[in-house]
């Protein structure tokens, strides 16, 4: 005979907790706290694919900002390169020192295709200085030393060097001279004789150990047949310094400085 299980009597409380546990409030009454006590909804995967593609985009965005900036850095560092490369190396003055300088033809060491209202520019600039030291010089009740029938005496030569290379397919020389000089007055100005050369190069220097002396410029003045060194400071008494001269010239076929003569000898002329 089997026994019958008894069961509880089914009160109103336990359809309350059933139906709450079958709603996912964990056996808690129907309210506010049931509702914050409920499980919560996770993230999908979907939502998780668009996570990674907003820091996917982040990350692109950065490295194309990085790329952009690389790129208008060396843009600019070319274009400094080419400004410096178009506007040249510094052009060397004439009256510059040149070891062993090559002998070369006037007009040598000027660019190609030089503008001619560059060069009037330079030779009219020239000109207002060489006018302004003679007013400075009118000033002084003094004709400067340049424009003087002689030689001014604050230079004394001692010794001269000369060398000379003709060229008689062309009658044309090329010449080097060193002048050792002694200081009697100080000076900034050297004045020398010369007439229808071009001055390739002009140095002064200091008993060979002192060092050079800056030439500041060189002009010649026709009047009186005369070159002009022009010093950036004044030479000093008793002392000797040297100059040396680089020039080349025609052969010329006047009674003139280095000139040329024929002679005629059994009908042939030599």
């Amino acid at each position: 005979m089997a026994l019958e299980e008894k069961r509880p009597p089914v009160t109103p409380m336990m359809i309350e907790e059933e139906a709450a546990l079958r709603n996912g409030n964990r056996g808690l009454p129907p309210g506010p706290w049931a509702e914050a006590a409920g499980p919560r909804p996770r993230t999908t995967e979907r939502h998780i694919a668009v996570h990674k593609r907003l820091v996917l985009g982040f990350a692109v965005s950065i490295l194309a900002l990085l790329a952009v900036t690389m790129i208008a850095v060396l843009l600019s560092v070319r274009f400094e390169e080419c400004g410096t490369a178009a506007d040249g190396p510094p052009r060397a003055s004439s009256n510059a020192s040149l070891p062993g300088a090559a002998r070369q033809p006037p007009g040598a060491g000027q660019p190609p295709g030089r503008p001619e209202q560059e060069a009037r520019g330079g030779e009219a600039a020239e000109e207002e200085q060489e006018e302004e030291e003679e007013e400075e010089w009118q000033r002084r009740q003094e004709l400067p030393p340049w424009a003087r029938p002689r030689l001014p005496r604050h230079l004394r030569p001692l010794h001269y060097n000369l060398m000379l290379s003709a060229f008689m397919e062309n009658f044309t020389f090329s010449g080097e001279v060193n002048v050792q000089l002694e200081v009697r007055n100080a000076s900034r100005y050297i004045v020398l004789h010369a007439h229808r050369m071009h001055i390739e190069a002009v140095r002064v220097a200091e008993d060979k150990l002192a060092g050079g002396v800056r030439v500041a410029r060189t002009f010649f003045y026709p009047q009186t047949q005369v070159f002009v060194v022009v010093l950036n400071r004044s030479l000093e008494v008793q002392k000797s310094y040297n100059l040396k001269i680089i020039y080349n010239a025609l052969i010329e076929n006047e009674l003139l400085g280095f000139f040329r003569s024929s002679y005629v000898l059994h009908g042939e002329r030599r």
